[in-house]
């Protein structure tokens, strides 16, 4: 695996107890970022929270952040993130804050410096548009949306 500098910040220095972003095991392909948050906040049943981090980074051009959802917050409470995958782009310098959605059964709290998403650092690769009046046929052809079976 590929080394990929990113330079980070921590916003507002209340917040400085709350572990940096960081990768659980040796093979794990993404960090797990953390809520910067006074005490708690509660999301209800069918709402969602935005989750402020108190980090912004600087990502090298040609890469991005994926934010992607924990799967034991999806498995144990229904916690999932709304614009998932979330993309923090390389020129974007604001603060870092994770759409938390309640999809579950009853109410979630949420803990200062509770684990709650995952970054995932992915080569972005620009494309040249080329526009023409017909493209070349295929197998499947304009079928979509379960063309292809039924399971």
């Amino acid at each position: 695996m590929e080394n990929i500098k990113i330079k980070i910040k921590r916003i507002n220095e209340e917040y400085y107890d709350i572990p940096l972003p960081e990768y659980a095991t040796e093979g794990s392909a993404g960090m797990d970022i953390r809520a910067a948050i006074k005490d708690s906040s509660i999301i209800k049943m069918g709402e969602y929270f935005m989750v402020p981090t108190n980090l912004s980074v600087q990502i090298p051009p040609g890469f991005e952040i994926q934010v992607r959802p924990r799967s034991g917050l999806a498995a144990k409470y229904g916690i999932g993130i709304l614009n998932s995958p979330g993309t923090i782009d390389s020129d974007y310098r604001g603060e870092i804050k994770i759409i938390l959605f309640n999809f579950g059964k009853s109410d979630y709290t949420i803990q200062r410096g509770d684990r709650i998403a995952q970054l995932i650092i992915s080569k972005v690769y620009i494309a040249d548009l080329n526009e023409l009046n017909a493209l070349n046929d295929s197998k499947r052809g304009i079928g979509g949306f379960g063309h292809t079976g039924e399971k």
